[in-house]
């Protein structure tokens, strides 16, 4: 597919153009440390969640890019697993937390993507999911050159974002942002707690 060959040719650059994560951010919204294991979702190269290797019991990468995942690879103890968003060769329940950074735009369906998310997430786990605010008129532009170069993305609107978690059982809440990202974070309630309401 014509976005995943656009990510093996950058693979060998990738960590260097696409710049460090806020990890204060996401340390504070994952709540580390943990002793569970966690998924970085469309993780590429491992560069969100490798800085946290020492604070979660293991961390699993996975992406459809075969060049992204061997600089994963590379990288002292990240495991790293071949598979689309939309159906993780994982048990259910089996992780505590999830990570997606930058990532929910470039999965091919995002209603799915979120089943698959929901169903591996422990319950009382959480899933913190960082993506460009396409409220902003710099984002619009780089959706309409991600379109333009046929990477086929599909940018949402935060409260979009909110509205399908709940829809796949998670409570969500935008958690924070910045000039250019929102940070959301969904919470997996513990089967005798009610699923609480979005909030926008």
């Amino acid at each position: 597919m014509p976005m995943v060959r656009h990510f093996d040719h950058l693979a060998r650059i990738y960590d260097h153009f696409a710049g460090r994560p806020n990890l204060t951010v996401l340390r504070d919204l994952l709540g580390l440390p943990i002793r569970g294991w966690m998924l970085d979702d469309g993780g590429g190269t491992g560069r969100a969640s490798y800085p946290f290797l020492s604070e979660v019991g293991r961390i699993v990468v996975v992406d459809a890019s075969f060049p992204m995942l061997r600089a994963a690879r590379r990288k002292d103890r990240l495991l790293a697993v071949k598979s689309l968003a939309e159906g993780l060769p994982f048990s259910d329940k089996c992780f505590e937390r999830i990570l997606v950074v930058d990532a929910f735009h470039h999965f091919h369906d995002a209603r799915r993507s979120i089943g698959e998310l929901s169903r591996v997430l422990k319950q009382g786990g959480r899933l913190v999911i960082e993506e460009p605010d396409l409220r902003r008129r710099a984002v619009k532009a780089v959706a309409l050159a991600e379109r333009l170069l046929l990477m086929k993305s599909r940018f949402f609107l935060p409260l979009s974002i909110l509205r399908m978690l709940k829809e796949g059982g998670l409570s969500a809440r935008l958690a924070a942002s910045d000039r250019f990202r929102v940070w959301i974070v969904a919470d997996k309630a513990h089967s005798d707690s009610p699923t609480k309401p979005v909030e926008s």
